[in-house]
């Protein structure tokens, strides 16, 4: 190899390891913590908001959400995050779920009708 070739592998080296450390130092100074921001969530069932919650402010609990077929499912909000921790429906897909986490992904109970998700602020 010769003499530049050799400086430019250096050069780039130490680009990237420069971005790598920048990138980690951003990411973790840019968390957002669930004490200070609010983050806003809604029950909705068969169309109709149940509740929205900010979950910065809410206390952990367990409540239960009964649907007009008999069934029922339990919410949990805890260290402000929020789950369905059981459920009566067959497969419990929506217990397996576990905590919201993505914008994208809601938690859904589709025999009862029960979707759990984040949405915009402000609460009515």
């Amino acid at each position: 190899m010769t003499k530049s070739v050799k400086i430019c592998i250096a050069v780039v080296s130490v680009v990237f390891a420069v971005s790598a450390v920048l990138s980690f130092v951003f990411l973790r100074t840019s968390k957002k913590d669930p004490e200070k921001e609010s983050v806003w969530v809604e029950i909705v069932q068969d169309n109709d908001v149940l509740f929205k919650l900010d979950l910065s402010q809410e206390s952990d609990r367990t409540f239960r959400i009964d649907c007009p077929d008999g069934g029922w499912n339990d919410i949990t909000i805890k260290d402000h995050q929020i789950s369905v921790s059981d459920a009566d429906c067959p497969d419990h897909t929506c217990v397996k779920n576990g905590v919201l986490r993505y914008e994208y992904l809601p938690i859904i109970c589709l025999p009862h009708k029960l979707i759990v998700r984040f949405c915009d602020g402000g609460g009515d």
